[in-house]
């Protein structure tokens, strides 16, 4: 138990070794969560997976510095992870939460028109479109463009008109 102490501190109260310990000891169980979590919280980039980051980062971080009990940050971690384990899989099994979570793509321009509602309703300008076909097609006309859809990850796709 004293050792322990040393080397992993309490409180507020730590050196730069026992932060450093700390670090290291997140840094696995960070490991552990995200392969509990899955790949898609890193993979896909959706904003309900990035909640899980940003939530994971902001609770481990606490357990480094001192600022909440080593134990309890860890519990509260691991909660987040199921929670994003149990909500992934309800919306695998329900059409309707899976778009109320997730969303829904938003096909913004086509058959060479902007689609000025799902442009509105997805807060996206023609420029953020067009800047993505140039992205995408190395090209500054719409004039290959047969589709742009707004995905639900925030990503433009572009499908190009057949030859």
């Amino acid at each position: 138990m004293e050792a322990t102490l040393l080397l992993f501190g309490q409180g507020r109260a730590l050196d730069p070794l026992q932060m450093a310990m700390r670090a290291i000891v997140v840094f696995l169980i960070a490991l552990v969560l995200i392969r509990i979590s899955g790949r898609r919280s890193f993979g896909q980039r959706s904003p309900f997976d990035s909640v899980v980051v940003i939530l994971l980062g902001a609770t481990l971080s606490r357990a480094i510095v001192g600022a909440s009990p080593f134990i309890a940050t860890v519990g509260a971690s691991f909660m987040i992870v199921i929670c994003h384990r149990a909500l992934a899989w309800a919306c695998m099994h329900s059409r309707a939460l899976e778009r109320l979570v997730g969303g829904v793509e938003r096909e913004v321009f086509s058959n060479g028109e902007f689609n000025e509602r799902e442009m509105d309703a997805a807060l996206i300008s023609r420029t953020d479109v067009q800047e993505s076909v140039r992205q995408k097609t190395g090209s500054r006309s719409m004039e290959n463009v047969a589709a742009a859809i707004l995905e639900r990850n925030g990503e433009v796709s572009v499908i190009r008109k057949e030859a």
